[in-house]
């Protein structure tokens, strides 16, 4: 390890994220929690996938004639059938587990949704819509990171603004300090074996450092203040509460994770997940299959998610979204190709649920958008803001998503 200085440790900070050296663990400090909004589960869905084969609409007749291998049979009709919701659109079978959330009105979607720009590029897609600037990277934040930086609610934990996984997802970048971790068992003072004493001399010249500098000393704190407020969420002996079992996958573990730190009252306003593996171009399956199995693992983690948290979701909103969706005809690879309109879930108390919102533009030739896709008749911020609105409390909708002025909501949650 080379000399500690000043200006060495703030290099160390980065825009968005605090690092520190990599022998050092990750840490944070607890913040009471805010009891008047929301706290936000944005899960990401990536690689794009397919809506219409997620909120199937059986009841228009171009949605088979578009799909003869890939499509979800009717309602009643045997097997692996979908679901039916309202007698026009159907759950996919592996969403079993959501149709009882559905029927008790916490879980809603929001059908030929997403991004107005057209790009088929994952990249760019994901990009645009993280950063809630569609076709446009000139502001170097995302919309979640705007939104934390035009709301004050006196909550200056690292934890307000959680991302779990290996990297912080764009939409968190911004101004306030997001934390990033790929497990919470890993946010303690022991670090790597061995490593015990280089961490007590490194808190040490670190204390002695900041003397008189307000801004460090106030961080030195924080961080290290962490390490009581963590032990006492104890990481590594949590229970999900009421019976609920969460996938055994990287994506049920974050989800249990958000879980863990929103019971443990640390603070968290937002939390983001990813569940990736949608792009599915060959081989992607009908009512069995690879997409078969990624919907069941959805399922299974909302709904785990929501009994474990039963006590408290009425101050949760969890989002999903996507890139992009896909092309209406399924292609000869068994699979389907990158589209545009898509479909979105919204779960939470504050949830108008038990519907299928949007304007359904149709699948008919004459009805599609470009090569063949679903038309978007509503625009992702919108759904969004309205849930900033109305469920996070910040009216500055101008600030978080810059350019955009979303029509008349939806309707889709409830004031706060």
């Amino acid at each position: 390890m080379g000399p500690f200085t000043r200006r060495g440790f703030l290099r160390s900070i980065g825009f968005g994220g605090l690092s520190l050296p990599a022998w050092f663990p990750r840490l944070a400090f607890s913040a009471a929690p805010s009891t008047r909004r929301d706290v936000l589960v944005c899960v990401f869905l990536r690689g794009g996938t397919d809506g219409l084969n997620v909120v199937v609409p059986f009841g228009d007749d171009d949605y088979y004639a578009n799909r003869p291998r890939l499509a979800i049979r009717q309602p009643r009709s045997g097997g692996r059938a979908a679901i039916d919701l309202d007698g026009f659109f159907g759950f996919h079978p592996s969403l079993a587990p959501l149709k009882e959330l559905f029927d008790d009105g916490v879980l809603a979607a929001v059908h030929a949704t997403g991004s107005p720009d057209r790009t088929r590029s994952h990249f760019d897609a994901m990009d645009f819509m993280e950063r809630g600037t569609p076709g446009d990277r000139s502001i170097p934040t995302g919309w979640i990171g705007r939104h934390l930086a035009s709301l004050d609610t006196g909550n200056d934990s690292p934890f307000r603004a959680v991302g779990v996984g290996s990297l912080l997802p764009f939409s968190l970048r911004g101004p306030v300090t997001a934390t990033n971790l790929s497990s919470i068992a890993g946010f303690h003072l022991q670090g790597r074996p061995g490593q015990e004493v280089e961490t007590a001399r490194f808190q040490a010249r670190l204390s002695a450092m900041n003397a008189g500098d307000l801004w460090l000393d106030r961080q030195a704190r924080q961080t290290f203040s962490a390490i009581s407020a963590l032990a006492a969420a104890h990481p590594g002996t949590y229970g999900p509460a009421n019976g609920a079992v969460y996938p055994d996958t990287g994506f049920g573990s974050a989800l249990k994770q958000v879980a863990q730190l929103i019971k443990a009252d640390l603070g968290v306003e937002v939390a983001c997940v990813d569940l990736a593996g949608w792009d599915l171009h060959a081989r992607q399956g009908g009512a069995t299959g690879v997409m078969a199995d990624l919907l069941a693992e959805l399922a299974a983690g909302l709904a785990a998610f929501h009994t474990d948290l039963a006590d408290r979701m009425s101050r949760i909103t969890l989002v999903t979204m996507s890139e992009f969706g896909r092309r209406v005809r399924d292609n000869a690879s068994g699979g389907t190709d990158h589209g545009h309109g898509n479909v979105m879930f919204l779960l939470g108390g504050g949830v108008r649920g038990g519907r299928v919102y949007g304007d359904w533009p149709g699948l008919a030739p004459e009805q599609l958008d470009g090569p063949g896709d679903l038309a978007i008749t509503t625009d992702f911020r919108t759904v969004l803001a309205e849930v900033v609105d109305r469920r996070l409390g910040n009216t500055n909708l101008g600030d978080v998503f810059p350019g955009f002025t979303p029509p008349a909501y939806l309707g889709v949650v409830q004031g706060g």
